[in-house]
C-alpha cells in the first residue's frame, strides 16, 4: 500500500496543468499533460524546450502576444544552441520539431499575430514534442 502511495505521489508531482489551446481566452478549461512525456524522445530530454512552449502558450491564452513573442525567442535561441547535440541523435525527429518551432515562430511574428493561429501552432508544437517526434 505504501509503495502505491509513493508511486501515485511521484506521478502527481510530474503533472503540469496547461490551458487548453483550442478554446477562447475567457474561461479556458485546463488540460493535464505529463511533464515527463517529452523525456522519452529519441532526441533526449526536451523538458527545457517544452517549458518554454508551455510558458508561451499561457501568455497567448492571457492575450499577451507581445510577451509570448519575446518568450518564444528563448525557444529559438536554446533550440539552435542545442542543435549540434540533438540533431545527430535523431535527425528526422529533430527536423519535425524544428519545423513545428518555425511554424510557431511565424505565427507569433506575423505583422498582426492571430491569437487562434498562435494557439494552434503552439498546441501542435507541444504535441510534436510530447509524441510526434517519437514516431
Amino acid at each position: 500500500m505504501k509503495q502505491r502511495i509513493r508511486i501515485f505521489a511521484t506521478v502527481a508531482r510530474s503533472l503540469v496543468f496547461v490551458p487548453a489551446l483550442g478554446s477562447g481566452l475567457a474561461a479556458t478549461p485546463m488540460i493535464m499533460v505529463s511533464a515527463e512525456a517529452a523525456t522519452a524522445s529519441k532526441l533526449g530530454d526536451l523538458q527545457a524546450f517544452r517549458k518554454i512552449v508551455v510558458d508561451t502558450s499561457m501568455l497567448v491564452e492571457k492575450g499577451d502576444l507581445v510577451a509570448a513573442k519575446a518568450r518564444i525567442k528563448d525557444l529559438e535561441t536554446s533550440w539552435d544552441d542545442a542543435e549540434p547535440s540533438l540533431k545527430p541523435r535523431a535527425a528526422a525527429e529533430w527536423h519535425k520539431v524544428d519545423k513545428a518551432i518555425d511554424r510557431a515562430l511565424a505565427a507569433l511574428r506575423a505583422g498582426v499575430p492571430d491569437a487562434a493561429a498562435c494557439k494552434q501552432s503552439l498546441s501542435e508544437l507541444l504535441a510534436m514534442m510530447d509524441s510526434g517526434a517519437n514516431s
